[in-house]
């Protein structure tokens, strides 16, 4: 059966109840207390206090008592559930005995079994005192706590088992056996605990037991919900939490009970028994954490209108740091065990009598959070009929099996920021999906904390989502050296089925290994790990590589592997310093063939000769299962001859990267053809390690054979291969006319130029694969390059061509950029072409000019799909040359043209292009190319500041300062001043500017400038959405198109401040006013004069360009 939470709110009733309305007229007027010290039981009661034993005598002895006792009877519930004798603690030196009756519905206290007999007929009489039968002996003491206001001045009669919060045993140690009793009152607000001490044990637990079921059975029988008002008061600490998830939501009343002091000795008397201390709180389950609340304030001490939570206090844990989960079966305690990693534990004796729906809410929210779990992290010590009553978990359309919310959850309980973690699933790569953790987001942090590391890695356990998990270039430095030494309650001391790892000291290794021995025994799925430069290393010595400890990957992983414990097989350690240590357990278990390793990237490793003959000697054990190796950038001096004997063997290789390498000297090549032909190789990267002639010979040979086939990248950049070399690699690809190879060939750095005919020739004859790089290509002699772009021109086999960071002696002449635009108008093989530039601090490399003419050829293209053209300062005549392709071209899909100092009329230029042109798809935003236009109108603002700051300095007459109305009258009013070179008219100009505009003026116009671009950039946007609607064939029901700007805006700061309107009251209305008011007749001269007015004018002008001279001489 299902939990019961009291969540349902309920109207409230009046403050006094029916019973005891009914006790009250029961009782007569002249028998009312008065003034009568109340005994130890009574003075200490604030919910419901015990009935007075000689109010239920005297009630009895009224001539209407047969009536008042049946209905008392009725009132306190009919049928006794369990009685006995009690002896009660009134005072240091006065003890009495008294008799208990439990009922279905009240916990009741008489003077003696006669008493209660007389109440209730089930309960037979006793002889008095003298009787030697005794039911059960224990002697009883209760204890108010308080928590608000004075208690109400009606007494209240009897304990209703409806407000008994919980009841347990008290473990404390002492000669006897105790049992206690908290209830509360939700109405009124008071608590109060009761403490039964008994001397058999049996008598203990058939009172408690007693209690127990009775309790139990009103609760189900009678439900009381909680109020409307506890409800809110719950709910609005949780949201101060940032906790509250209505459907996760559940709240119950518990106490949090005090640790028994066993060490402290025996309680000398009952009397002691008042010392014991419980709180009364709220026990909320939020949807991350659990919250310990603060019972509300009476109502007394709060507004009418809400509860205040400013002086609210609790304890809140996460619900991924529970440890442990333990309940009673033989009482209403239970305790909650919390621990953050790197901390000592907390936990929380509790008790509450819905003990057991408490544990299974628990037990449902860490389900819930984790729905990927086989087994709990916690210890989970419940009945077993408890532990037959888990909840299932419902299936889950979360991506990648709810990570996300388990991630947010493990966040919550760390206290962490989940925006700063970021990450990307890969789902078109090898091994794919693929989990990339990327850098944190945020400034100023470019690592991940210790607990952002653990959370990440937690949440990934036992999920089956991924094939791969990479935290390439993600510093694991801060969990190398680092152990927890305040519990093992995350160490997966089993695999995910369950059976043991037997790993030595398991508990006693770094976090690190810990976190990726988790990863690799819970994920089943798993296949590769890629820890690429993700610890900080240095390297080491022939002494500190024998005493180094080792980085701690190879530990976890490679005895797992040897084991067949994991199903990981491709392990990434590129960038990582090993030393001996590692290598050993690399060894160790690359000896044992059953462990199947598929790929090892060990590359900048710093391997000497020693460890990379180890390595090598590995692999070669491997033979059957090894698909990729790679051992690029290592400090070894490969052997030609070591690599065909350890690597010859291995038939099933598909990738092997030897780039940067050094190899012994001799005519001997890297690989003999003997040894390539072996191979089926889909990958050969041989990047800035020199080819040797046989080299070259044996690599032409593998690639004429069949065996070649299957190969789609061949890397040869910086190989110090001539134009003959690459001409004979292109040649023996050949498979005939019409067929090109589906491969890519890169030879980026080279020395092409050296023997370039040859080079040219196998272009023209289409010998080439369909994918070619050449970048950063050096040409002494542009005529060289023009003959290569007039080969690619003739070209029929190349789809994908890179020829940019081209160096040209100077910028591209006439006939260079002739052939680049034949280029682009004839060829109709080429679908992807990237012709950028590069820019940095120490050289530059564009075609210059002459490139908005090559561009205009695009005009004629049928086959080009996307373009690059980055860095080459297109500016505003190159984006008004790709605006006037664009309205004629109809199959440019992609266009990447920024770095190009393109302003905002340019850009808008771009923009308009689009308005009917329906095939681009993409087109940049400009944002690099916005933020140069930025810092140019910033530079332009701070030369006029310094320039106004000049003249200041300077003075200047009253006629020049009428000269200065005049020029800003009409830089405003009419055109923009053609431009000149520095002289002192131009400072003249600038000096009026800022002096006309406030530094409010030039903030209002920079803002008009970034309206502006926002405008086109919403354009674009536009543009770029209709068109994806149109070619995924969606229906246009987007918003209406802005209006097309066909002058487009400039952005200079004369463009801004002419764009805008000033208001009336501006420092600008005002200078015009002057200009009209003050200097009426100068304006009138200046428009009306004629020549005369003109000659005066430019008099006078040339005059201040002397005084200005003159200023500045000074």
């Amino acid at each position: 059966m299902a939990p019961l939470s009291p969540l349902t709110p309920i109207k409230r009733a009046d403050s006094k109840s029916s019973i005891d309305r009914l006790i009250t007229r029961s009782r007569p007027r002249s028998l009312q207390k008065q003034g009568r010290p109340s005994s130890l039981f009574g003075s200490l009661r604030s919910l419901h206090s015990l009935p007075d034993d000689d109010d239920l005598t005297r009630i009895a002895a009224t001539p209407s008592s047969t009536h008042s006792t049946s209905i008392l009877v009725d009132a306190y519930g009919g049928a006794v559930l369990h009685h006995g004798e009690v002896q009660t603690a009134g005072g240091m030196f006065r003890k009495k005995s008294q008799y208990f009756v439990l009922t279905d519905s009240h916990l009741l206290r008489f003077k003696c079994q006669a008493r209660a007999s007389e109440i209730f007929p089930s309960i037979p009489s006793s002889m008095g005192r003298a009787s030697g039968i005794r039911h059960s002996r224990m002697s009883s003491s209760s204890s108010l706590h308080e928590l608000h206001a004075s208690t109400s001045s009606e007494s209240l009669q009897g304990i209703p088992l409806s407000h008994v919060v919980a009841v347990w045993r008290l473990e404390d140690g002492k000669p006897y056996f105790s049992i206690q009793i908290s209830h509360y009152d939700e109405e009124t607000h008071y608590a109060t605990e009761v403490t039964l001490q008994l001397h058999d044990p049996r008598d203990c637990d058939l009172w408690l037991s007693s209690l127990r079921g009775a309790v139990m059975k009103q609760r189900l029988t009678n439900p009381k919900p909680f109020t409307q008002g506890f409800v809110d008061y719950t709910a609005r600490a949780l949201e101060q939490e940032h906790d509250y998830d209505p459907e996760q939501f559940r709240m119950f009343k518990v106490v949090q009970r005090e640790r028994s002091g066993k060490t402290g000795g025996a309680r000398s008397s009952s009397e002691d028994l008042t010392k014991t201390s419980s709180t009364i709180c709220i026990l909320a389950i939020g949807a991350y954490k659990v919250h310990l609340i603060p019972l509300p304030p009476p109502r007394s001490s709060r507004t009418a209108s809400s509860t205040s939570l400013s002086d609210m206090t609790g304890v809140s844990h996460g619900i991924m740091a529970l440890t442990s989960l333990a309940v009673h079966d033989y009482d209403d305690a239970f305790q909650l065990t919390f621990r953050l990693p790197l901390q000592q534990a907390s936990t929380l004796l509790l008790a509450a009598s819905h003990v057991s729906d408490i544990a299974l809410y628990v037990r449902h929210a860490a389900d819930y959070l984790r729905p990927e779990w086989l087994e709990a992290p916690f210890t989970w010590n419940v009945p077993q009929s408890v532990d037959d009553e888990i909840w299932p978990i419902p299936l889950s359309n979360d991506d990648y099996q709810s990570f996300d919310r388990t991630l947010t959850a493990y966040s919550a309980a760390y206290n962490i920021d989940t925006s700063r973690i970021r990450y990307f699933v890969n789902c078109s790569c090898e091994d794919a999906p693929a989990f990339e953790l990327h850098s944190p987001a945020g400034k100023g942090r470019t690592r991940y904390t210790a607990l952002e590391l653990l959370a990440i890695m937690r949440s990934l356990r036992y999920n089956e989502s991924f094939s791969t998990v990479s935290f390439r270039n993600i510093s694991l430095d801060v969990l190398h050296s680092l152990h927890d030494r305040f519990g093992d309650d995350h160490v997966p001391f089993t695999n995910r089925s369950g059976e043991p790892l037997h790993i030595e000291d398991h508990a006693d290794l770094s976090l690190l290994i810990q976190e990726v021995q988790a990863l690799a025994v819970k994920c089943k799925r798993l296949r590769r790990l890629d820890f690429a430069f993700s610890l900080d290393r240095k390297e080491l010595s022939d002494d500190e590589d024998a005493r180094d400890e080792g980085c701690g990957l190879c530990q976890a992983l490679f005895p797992l592997c040897a084991r067949q414990q994991t199903n990981i097989d491709w392990i990434v350690l590129n960038g990582i310093t090993l030393c001996k240590v590692d290598i050993d357990y690399l060894y160790g278990a690359a000896l044992d063939r059953s462990c199947h390793f598929r790929a090892l990237d060990l590359a900048y490793c710093g391997l000497n000769n020693r460890n990379m003959d180890t390595i090598l000697e590995a692999i070669e054990h491997q033979a059957a299962t090894m698909e990729s190796i790679d051992l690029s950038g290592n400090l070894a001096r490969l052997e030609p001859w070591a690599l065909g004997k350890h690597l010859g063997g291995l038939e099933f290789i598909r990738k092997i990267n030897l780039s940067n390498i050094s190899r012994t000297s001799g005519p001997e090549p890297l690989f003999t053809a003997e040894t390539l032909l072996a191979w089926k190789l889909v990958e050969i990267r041989l990047a800035r390690t020199s080819l040797n002639e046989q080299t070259v010979g044996a690599l032409a040979t593998y690639l004429r054979s069949n065996q070649s086939n299957y190969l789609r990248n061949l890397q040869l950049d910086q190989c110090k291969l001539t134009g003959s070399a690459a001409a004979s690699l292109l040649t023996a690809m050949d498979r005939g006319p019409r067929q090109p190879r589906d491969l890519h060939i890169q030879l980026n750095e080279n020395q092409l130029e050296e023997q370039h005919d040859q080079l040219v020739a196998a272009i023209s004859n289409s010998y080439t694969p369909k994918q070619v790089t050449m970048q950063m290509l050096e040409y002494k002699n542009e005529r060289d390059f023009q003959r290569l772009l007039e080969a690619f021109a003739l070209n029929k086999s190349i789809e994908y061509l890179d020829i940019s960071k081209a160096s040209l002696p100077a910028d591209a002449s006439d006939d260079t950029c002739d052939a680049l635009h034949r280029l682009l108008a004839e060829n109709d093989t080429l679908e992807i072409l990237d012709i950028s530039g590069e820019h940095s601090h120490l050289e530059a490399a564009n075609f210059g000019r002459g490139l908005n003419h090559a561009l205009a050829g695009l005009k004629y293209n049928q086959s080009l799909k996307v373009l690059r053209v980055e860095h080459q300062k297109l500016g505003l005549q190159g984006a008004s040359t790709l605006a006037t392709v664009l309205q004629e071209n109809q199959t440019l899909v992609e266009i990447h043209c920024s770095h190009n100092e393109i302003n905002l009329q340019a850009f808008t230029v771009l923009v308009n292009s689009l308005e009917h042109n329906t095939t681009i798809l993409f087109l940049p935003l400009m944002d690099p190319d916005r933020a140069w236009t930025q810092k140019k109108v910033d530079r332009e603002i701070d030369s006029l500041r310094d320039d106004s700051s000049i003249m200041s300095k300077a003075g200047m007459s009253p006629s020049a300062k009428a000269t200065v109305h005049r020029t800003l009258g009409r830089t405003l009013g009419k055109t923009m001043a053609r431009q000149r070179s520095f002289s002192a008219r131009n400072l003249e100009k600038s000096t009026s500017l800022m002096q006309g505009y406030t530094e409010s003026d030039i903030k209002a116009a920079m803002g008009s400038l970034s309206q502006n671009w926002e405008r086109e950039t919403g354009r674009l946007q536009q543009y770029l959405r209709r068109n994806y609607d149109m070619a995924q064939g969606l229906p246009l029901d987007g918003p209406p198109l802005l209006s097309v700007d066909g002058r487009g805006i400039g952005d200079s700061l004369t463009s801004a401040f002419r764009g805008m309107v000033f208001d009336d009251a501006t420092p600008i209305a005002e200078m015009d006013r002057q200009l009209i008011v003050d200097d009426t007749g100068v304006e009138d001269g200046g428009e009306d004069g004629g020549e005369d007015g003109g000659e005066d004018e430019e008099d006078e002008d040339e005059g201040i360009e002397l005084e200005m001279q003159e200023a500045l001489h000074v």
